[in-house]
């Protein structure tokens, strides 16, 4: 290609993204509104809690107080509890599950750790000092009803205007869902555990 090719294409390229900024510049100027968002990460894939968990930092970042409350997990050792550990006057984590259900093997226990975990997290949604709140796994819990779906529906629809609020966890509720502002589902492709890989420091904890 010679160089009055190159000019030319340059030129056409040019063209077509001051086209594109124009439009995408009206679309935003469009948008007025702010509000407190309802998020739901979802879906199979790896990465829900993991996103959930970078817009914790992204709060962070802008100096907003934010709350953390972890239905399920448990007292896991995690890269990303050191670091919210390192940020005490903005950051209120709650690690209230007792793991997952195949390791406990107790309703009755799974069912009194929800309960516990989801008073703390509407304690945390309620208080006006948060700007965000995650409720990690919480999806899982109402999976298996653990909680009223009616109850945490209600509750979250009622949540402070300003206040945004994470839920992660399979299956999520279409009821969860309907009422959300912003859902994305995380889609399997490939996972490494398939293939007999551990999970590992800095990737999956």
């Amino acid at each position: 290609m010679s160089h009055v090719d190159d000019a030319a294409a340059n030129d056409r390229h040019n063209q077509k993204m001051r086209k594109l900024k124009a439009s995408h510049d009206k679309i935003v100027a469009g948008k007025t509104i702010e509000k407190g968002l309802l998020i739901v990460h979802t879906g199979a894939g790896k990465g829900k809690t993991t996103a959930a968990l970078g817009m914790v930092c992204r709060a962070i970042g802008h100096g907003f107080k934010v709350g953390v409350v972890q239905f399920v997990k448990g007292a896991w050792d995690t890269g990303e509890m050191a670091v919210l550990n390192a940020f005490p006057d903005q950051v209120t984590v709650k690690v209230l599950g007792e793991g997952f259900t195949w390791d406990t093997q107790d309703r009755a226990k799974d069912i009194a750790s929800a309960r516990r975990a989801w008073d703390e997290a509407k304690a945390m949604i309620m208080d006006p000092a948060n700007k965000l709140v995650l409720c990690d796994e919480l999806n899982i819990v109402l999976r298996y009803e653990y909680l009223p779906l009616e109850e945490v529906i209600d509750f979250l629809r009622r949540k402070p205007a300003d206040t945004h609020v994470i839920v992660t966890g399979r299956n999520a509720k279409a009821e969860l869902m309907e009422i959300a502002d912003l859902v994305t589902e995380m889609t399997l492709v490939k996972h490494p555990f398939r293939a007999g890989v551990k999970a590992q420091p800095g990737i999956e904890f």
